[in-house]
């Protein structure tokens, strides 16, 4: 979500209070017509609270009380304003600012055990060898069967320097396997990889938001450049937004000084803004093609709609969630947090990106799991023109302009295929395997095997896959596997190489086989008719 920074703290007295003084700073004298209103709502407040914890036949917790109470004020508002409990703001913070002190592993809890989802790049946990899927079934001797994630967390984390002793329970291994790590700075990424796809085309994979996402695409577009890249395909596909400011410096990259990246409009103070690019981008000169899909949404719809309209890029792909809304995040009492919305963002050629919603916001927030019309209607009113004068249309999300279909990293598969990825079975299939020569874990195990970075995904292998999802229960529909079959080599493939060999290597070899990269990497005779475009109109315009 694109976020504008600012964070008020109150003083620290009854949460209810803190949202009644977080009202009045937002809508100043507006708010003062209604006081009388306030007070009467405050105390009808009050006097429940009070009769709940002095009545109610168990004990209560008045936090979990106040925390749902003002979770379902915001629920009335809109699909996206929200409350953080001190927990959750902490956690919102720390990804947003990209880096903690810890082991490098995200956790989930699955029927009881603490599984790590991502092993980061460069952390202690990838140095020591610890994969995605390990269960961390042992810390510092105790064990972590039934722990909460919270639990693990408070455990794992800790001061730089600090060393904490993990056991692992793996597929293929009999026994635990002990890692002593020693806990550093851990950094989360938003541009996991980039390289080159040959010799004059450089990739970017942008897949989030976070206070340092514009250095890391700088430093990703510097060492492409130096390596000759003359075009870019800039993969954005699946990104979920972040700080509006990341948005803006990330398509000034791209744009001349004083062009328009987006404005905002809402009731409150200082809530209509226009953001501009502050000077010329390094990269005026590069065609680009742009990947996005039906995730990518909100700060990430800012850059696509910006490049669009200025005609800096062609979009490829889906069209885009439709999340146009600005959160503006406070910290409140008990260092909890609120992100209200107060504003809507527009695209410089006057489009609004947000879709409308539904009053129970479910349909709203299933669209990504709905397939898209590719002849949908448009209402002749939410027509709007780029710079050089294409069709654009306003009113529910950023629309590409070659639509291929492709939910699923690039490609479109039917129910049985999305089963597979969903119940994570090429995820799961992955872990048998290692790096050849990877000595990093030296006990004995049964049912390894071995494999060399440029592997290929054989009959054998696909075979041992469908053996795989026998042994796991999973019923197998010969027909429909066979019609998913270049999807299913390329999921085994991808995980295969995200686990033993790194995401980068991961993406490099998929978007071979990725039809959305495909038909994107065709794109590019466009491309470059866009930036002869907007070359033309830079020079017209002095």
């Amino acid at each position: 979500m694109p976020v504008m920074r600012r964070y008020r703290p109150l003083p620290a007295v009854v949460f209810a209070i803190a949202v009644s003084a977080l009202v009045g700073g937002l809508f100043g004298r507006s708010a003062l017509a209604t006081d009388d209103k306030g007070t009467e709502h405050y105390r009808a407040f009050s006097s429940a609270l009070s009769a709940i914890e002095a009545n109610y036949i168990d004990k209560v917790d008045s936090d979990n009380l106040v925390y749902g109470a003002v979770r379902g004020m915001l629920g009335t508002l809109d699909p996206h304003s929200s409350f953080f409990s001190p927990k959750e703001y902490a956690q919102m913070r720390e990804r947003q600012e990209g880096r903690y002190y810890g082991i490098g592993v995200s956790i989930v809890s699955q029927d009881g055990d603490i599984t790590a989802m991502n092993v980061f790049e460069g952390s202690p946990a990838y140095k020591k060898g610890i994969r995605r899927g390990d269960i961390l079934a042992n810390v510092e001797g105790e064990d972590t069967k039934g722990w909460t994630t919270d639990q693990a967390m408070r455990k794992l984390r800790g001061p730089k320097g600090t060393v904490v002793n993990v056991g692992v329970k793996r597929r293929g291994y009999d026994e635990m396997i002990r890692f002593p790590l020693t806990r550093d700075e851990v950094y989360i990424p938003t541009v996991p990889a980039y390289f080159m796809i040959d010799a004059t085309t450089g990739y970017i994979r942008m897949q989030d938001f976070g206070e340092n996402t514009d250095h890391d695409v700088k430093a990703a577009l510097r060492d492409l450049t130096s390596k000759g890249m003359k075009r870019l395909l800039f993969d954005i596909r699946g990104n979920p937004g972040g700080p509006l400011d990341q948005a803006i410096k990330v398509a000034n990259e791209f744009l001349p000084k004083g062009k328009m990246i987006v404005y905002t409009r809402g009731r409150v103070a200082n809530s209509d803004q226009d953001y501009r690019a502050s000077e010329d981008g390094a990269f005026l000169e590069v065609p680009m093609v742009m990947m996005a899909n039906r995730n990518s949404a909100s700060a990430s719809e800012i850059v696509t709609g910006a490049l669009q309209d200025h005609d800096r890029a062609y979009i490829v792909g889906e069209t885009t969630f439709g999340k146009a809304l600005v959160q503006s995040v406070y910290r409140i009492s008990g260092s909890a947090g609120l992100a209200l919305t107060t504003a809507h963002y527009y695209t410089p050629s006057n489009r609004l990106i947000q879709r409308p919603w539904d009053a129970s916001f479910d349909e709203y927030l299933s669209y990504s799991l709905r397939d898209q019309d590719a002849n949908k209607p448009h209402n002749p009113a939410d027509l709007r023109h780029t710079e050089a004068g294409r069709p654009v249309y306003s009113g529910g999300g950023i629309e590409p302009d070659k639509r291929v279909s492709g939910p699923i990293e690039g490609f479109n598969p039917g129910r049985f295929g999305r089963m597979l990825y969903a119940r994570s079975t090429f995820a799961n299939y992955a872990q048998k395997y290692a790096a050849e020569g990877d000595t990093r874990v030296t006990q004995k195990s049964t049912g390894r095997t071995s494999v060399k970075p440029n592997f290929v995904v054989d009959d054998a292998m696909v075979a041992d896959y469908k053996a795989f999802l026998k042994s796991d229960r999973v019923k197998i529909e010969d027909d429909a596997f066979a019609k998913e079959l270049e999807f299913i080599k390329a999921m085994i493939r991808f995980e295969i190489d995200n686990a033993v060999f790194g995401i980068a290597d991961a993406r490099r070899h998929l978007i071979g086989a990725d039809p959305q990269a495909q038909a994107a990497l065709q794109a590019f005779g466009e491309a470059q008719k866009l930036t002869e475009l907007s070359r033309n109109g830079r020079t017209k315009a002095h």
